[in-house]
């Protein structure tokens, strides 16, 4: 991607070298060990763009109930510096940042009739305290509809690069936008109305709802995109395509060394989320990315 002329968001908070109240460790639900970073980055990923509580993937946090502090209980808020974007790598995630609230700022003015509250991206290191709970930089990236805030270890993108095979400046960037387009749904009511539908069906039927939540914000992610063609570079889309492939629930099972099992899906295959990304990209329209009335995904 070419952001050169990109300006930077002023809405990023640095918190990293907080301790993040995460010391306790996070346990499976079954088991009872703790995992380690690399058994982390394995749930971590499948959990990855949930757009809810990413704690939900695993079990009981620090002595509390299953999940932690459920979503919509936000935490008491820890003290943020303003982040200092001195390298380049800070600065890279700025300008992807700006380039969402000016995307989306225009796109709710033409399609929605309403202004864009733009969300805050927190930097962490190794652990944070969200409005969600707490976590660990193990779960990756992800959105908290409690506190509105995108929260992001950017070491996430080389284990992104180097376990998962999907490097590239877009393939960063589309992480990014996919978290905003979580933020996209909060703010258009849409997460509240899945959380209420799942809480009152079985698993089958809120994994169902969970992926085409998850579908819908990779189709907003390609939205983004749509409006910022004239960034991208040769190799960019595919670089997108590649990552939305590497995340996919059926290819994340496989690599575990366990059977694919479609009802298990929280988040889509790897075609379906390649599918979804791609047609907001060709698209550009918030009206094509509606998961929820579509018949096949």
């Amino acid at each position: 991607m070419n952001l050169d002329d990109e300006n930077e968001s002023s809405n990023i908070i640095d918190r990293r070298g907080e301790s993040g109240g995460g010391g306790g460790g996070f346990r499976l639900p079954i088991g009872g060990g703790k995992l380690g970073i690399g058994g982390m980055l394995v749930v971590g990923v499948i959990a990855l763009l949930l757009g809810q509580n990413p704690l939900e993937m695993i079990g009981a946090v620090s002595g509390s109930g299953v999940g932690g502090p459920g979503v919509g209980q936000p935490q008491a808020d820890a003290p943020a510096a303003p982040a200092a974007l001195t390298g380049e790598h800070d600065k890279f995630i700025a300008k992807v940042l700006g380039s969402t609230e000016r995307t989306w700022s225009a796109v709710f003015k033409d399609q929605v009739g309403e202004p864009y509250p733009q969300p805050k991206l927190v930097l962490f290191s190794e652990a944070v305290s969200s409005g969600c709970g707490p976590a660990n930089s193990g779960m990756g990236p992800f959105y908290c509809p409690a506190d509105r805030d995108v929260y992001l270890d950017a070491s996430f993108f080389e284990e992104l690069s180097r376990r998962f095979g999907a490097p590239g400046d877009f393939a960063a960037a589309y992480v990014i936008a996919h978290e905003v387009g979580h933020h996209v749904q909060t703010v258009l009511g849409i997460s509240d109305q899945v959380q209420k539908a799942r809480a009152g069906g079985d698993e089958v039927r809120s994994n169902a709802l969970s992926v085409r939540q998850e579908l819908q914000a990779d189709c907003f992610a390609g939205v983004w995109a749509f409006h910022n063609r004239d960034l991208l570079e040769a190799g960019d889309i595919e670089e997108g395509l590649r990552a939305a492939q590497a995340i996919g629930d059926d290819t994340l099972q496989r690599q575990a060394g366990r059977g694919v099992n479609p009802e298990s899906f929280t988040h889509g295959s790897s075609a379906q989320r390649m599918r979804w990304l791609q047609r907001g990209l060709e698209n550009g329209q918030m009206s094509a990315c509606d998961t929820f009335k579509a018949r096949t995904l």
